[in-house]
This record gives structure tokens, sequence and C-alpha cells, in this order.
């Protein structure tokens, strides 16, 4: 780790902490914490306040756009953010005094930026130790991401939580291709396992769909990918479904051009070139994949409800229609 000189902020935290454990590719750090709810004033997102446990995400996932993250760390190595797993400590009595400043109608994200279910969540439990704490609120709605089948564990809560507020769980599927989605998210549960949580919560009576975002062009847009992904998940007892294409900033860029490089070196000129001037795509391509999801929503019968925290492309003056 890095030495505390020229550190501030964040970074000097981070640099504070202690090791929790260690793996083979993987080292986990406590992250001293001032706050876990953290207010968000952007309009492209549908919540006024996000939850992080953890900082850095163990699934590696070739496309995630919350690369850059780790930036505020100084950590810029590319592998360091599914490599360096921060912990962030808990205070059961301070997080109960964050609570008590959210009013009614408020809108809270779990798993904005990390997965709040990878790996380490079974070690240190943190994302268990904030949800017990949420039974007793009342009258705001949680949104909560994540790709792991470990969020079954959790349904209890979760049914508690709803008695009193929104509770809406997704689960994110980009393929039901086995082979494909251990290139993409190399250690990410597989999509049966995923499928197998949104099951289990359904059964449970908690509000749950499921979001095959990203999806990526050339890759996984065609109707049939979606659409099986799509019956898939209504088969499983998904309340909604949507989708929004890649966008990428450039801390993913790196990751996700090395990626394609490697695996699909004839589109990458493509992607560079539709990706150099913006980090979104607009205009024919994306319109038409919004509008095949939802026919593919409407058509199975999925309440219209799309939680895949994408945000709409900013405005730009050119218009790039590569794909």
């Amino acid at each position: 780790m890095q030495q505390l000189v020229n550190l501030v902020g964040i970074a000097r935290l981070a640099s504070e902490g202690t090791t929790l454990a260690e793996k083979s590719r993987v080292e986990y750090r406590t992250l001293p914490t001032r706050k876990w709810l953290n207010r968000c004033h952007s309009k492209r997102v549908p919540f006024q306040w996000t939850i992080n446990p953890y900082r850095g995400c163990e699934y590696g996932c070739k496309y995630c756009y919350a690369r850059f993250t780790h930036e505020f760390l100084e950590r810029h190595e590319a592998d360091a953010f599914e490599t360096e797993i921060y912990a962030k400590d808990w205070n059961a009595n301070s997080f109960e005094q964050e609570l008590a400043a959210l009013k009614p109608g408020d809108v809270v994200g779990l798993g904005t930026a990390t997965d709040p279910y990878q790996p380490a969540e079974r070690k240190f439990e943190r994302t268990r130790h904030l949800l017990e704490a949420m039974v007793s609120i009342r009258d705001i709605a949680l949104f909560v991401t994540t790709k792991s089948d470990l969020v079954a564990r959790d349904a209890d809560l979760y049914r508690k939580i709803a008695k009193q507020n929104d509770v809406r769980v997704s689960v994110t599927v980009t393929t039901l291709d086995r082979t494909f989605a251990r290139r993409t998210e190399p250690f990410a549960p597989r999509p049966d396992l995923r499928l197998q949580a949104v099951n289990a919560l359904a059964d449970a009576g908690v509000p749950v769909g499921v979001i095959a975002s990203p999806i990526l062009p050339l890759l996984t847009d065609t109707e049939t990918n979606l659409r099986s992904v799509a019956a898939a998940a209504r088969k499983a007892g998904a309340q909604f479904f949507g989708a929004g294409v890649l966008f990428l900033k450039p801390a993913a860029k790196q990751v996700f051009f090395t990626y394609l490089e490697n695996q699909h070196p004839h589109l990458l000129k493509r992607y560079q070139a539709s990706y150099q001037m913006n980090s979104y795509l607009r205009g024919a391509y994306p319109d038409r994949i919004s509008r095949m999801v939802d026919e593919i929503r409407a058509e199975l019968g999925f309440v219209k409800r799309d939680l895949s925290f994408t945000p709409p492309p900013p405005v730009a003056d050119s218009q790039l229609r590569l794909f």
C-alpha cells in the first residue's frame, strides 16, 4: 500500500486501513468510514441516497463502470479495483443515526458502485448488518442491485423491510451462456445460480426483477439473447425486467478494450470508433435496443419498471452510428 505522504481524504483513510484477510489474488482491508449513507444529487439515477458496504469488487467484470472509484483511493493499477477490496468499518449506532435523517419518500440505492453480495460479504457481513438496522425504518424505498446468488440469504430481512417500505431487488443476468459469462464476468456466480436466487426471493415474497445490463453491442444485443434472459427471469418469478446499452468511462474502457483485443479482436476498431468521443451511445442503435427491450417486456407480461441504473446519455453535438 502507498505511504500516507501527500494522501488526503478517502485515499488517506484507505491507507490507514489494516488487512482483514488475503486470498491468492485478493486482499481484504478495512476502510475507516465517516458515513455509510451518501447523498446523491444526480438526476440520472432514481435515488437520493447510496450505500456501498465495500469499495472494489472481486467479480472482475470486464465492463464494470465503477472501476474509476478506486482512483479516489489513488489506486490506478488496472486490476486494483478487483484485487484490493475494502470493507467499511461497521458501527451500528452511527448507522442508525444516519438512517434517522431519511425522510418519507426517500429512495436508497444499495450496491450502486460495488456488489453488496460479492465474496467479501460471506466473510464480513456488512450488508447483512445494515439490513438488520433498516428493519425498523419506514416509508422509504430500497433498491438493491447484485450479481450474486448470496442475496437470497437475506430474503427474511427484505421481507421484513418491505412491510413498511418499497423494496425492489434487481439481479443482473446479461446472458444465459455460461462460457461467455465466465469471460466477461470471470468471478461472478453462474447465471443459473443468480436465477435460482431470483426464484428463492420470489418464493419468499420479495419484489425481485432481472436486469440484463449492460447490453454489449454485437455480443449480447441479439433479440435471441435478450428474450432468453427475460423468459428465464419470468419463469423464475421476476416481476420486472430491464436492460441498457453499455457505457464506457475511461477506466472501464481500458479494461474492456483489452478484453476485446484478446477475445474479439475483429470488434475492437468498431468499439474504439463508437466510444471515441463519448462514453455513451446515442441515436438509432440504442433507440432500437430500447424498443426491443420494451417489446420483450410487454410480451412476457413484466411490470414496466426499469431498475437498470443506466444514466441517460448526455447531450452531444454529433451522433455516432457505427453500431
